[in-house]
């Protein structure tokens, strides 16, 4: 089976997308393009309901084919840890799983093989999951709602880079921010293998006006693709110069 690059976009949200496309509608047209959308949608610490729009997290996550997560403030840096390792074995099963069908035909998914044989699936499968390259573009709501809860926020993704950078796979990071001040999304950092900076970026960070989750979610999906662009075009640069033109 061989490596590839698991592509992740994690929204961090407290839900109520209130204009633009329907955000699961979007989600499902970018898992169609491989990359998982993983949804955490956060309570305030001392809030003891879960408001109308927090419904929308389990929606968008099952469309995008992703992990979704509701959590209270003081577990977010652990649940943003946790979604985004078992997207990252969600989406290896699924790989395997369709590995399997083609070599044991159509019936066979891990589920169907007996234990032993399971277990050594599995271990391919957690080997993979700290051997793999990872994309993750983290998509930051920042309305008005969400202003007490961007410090955590802060807090969970430079965690989040810690612990992913302990992997043996390559990482590679980008944090958008929506709504942006004329397009739909802001961009914070853009891709990089650490999140360091994130420490001077954050407190710059405003908060206000509407949800556009939809539509944001549609910009980060070009962002994947973007970069592959320029790789390429650093690579023809490269190529350029060790020619001596």
């Amino acid at each position: 089976m061989k490596k590839g690059t698991l592509k992740q976009i994690l929204l961090i949200t407290d839900g109520c997308s209130n204009k633009g496309e329907d955000p699961s509608m979007v989600a499902a047209l970018i898992a169609q393009q491989g990359i998982a959308v993983n949804v955490i949608g956060v309570l305030e610490d001392d809030q003891s309901e879960q408001p109308i729009g927090l419904e929308e997290v389990e929606e968008v996550a099952l469309a995008g084919e992703g992990v979704s997560q509701i959590v209270y403030q003081q577990a977010l840096s652990q649940t943003v840890q946790t979604v985004t390792k078992q997207a990252m074995t969600q989406t290896l099963q699924g790989v395997v799983n369709q590995e399997l069908k083609q070599i044991l035909g159509p019936n066979q998914t891990m589920e169907s093989l007996p234990p032993e044989q399971r277990g050594e699936v599995m271990e391919v499968v957690e080997d993979l999951g700290e051997t793999s390259n990872v994309e993750v573009l983290v998509l930051v709501d920042t309305s008005a709602s969400m202003q007490n809860k961007l410090p955590t926020v802060k807090e969970a993704l430079i965690d989040l880079s810690i612990s992913m950078n302990a992997r043996i796979g390559k990482n590679k990071f980008a944090i958008y921010t929506f709504p942006g001040k004329r397009k739909a999304l802001n961009k914070v950092i853009d891709w990089t293998n650490k999140l360091d900076s994130i420490s001077s970026v954050f407190p710059k960070l405003t908060s206000g006006g509407i949800t556009p989750t939809g539509p944001a979610l549609k910009e980060a999906m070009h962002q994947f693709g973007k970069m592959k662009l320029t790789r390429s075009m650093n690579r023809n640069d490269e190529s350029i110069e060790e020619a001596g033109f």
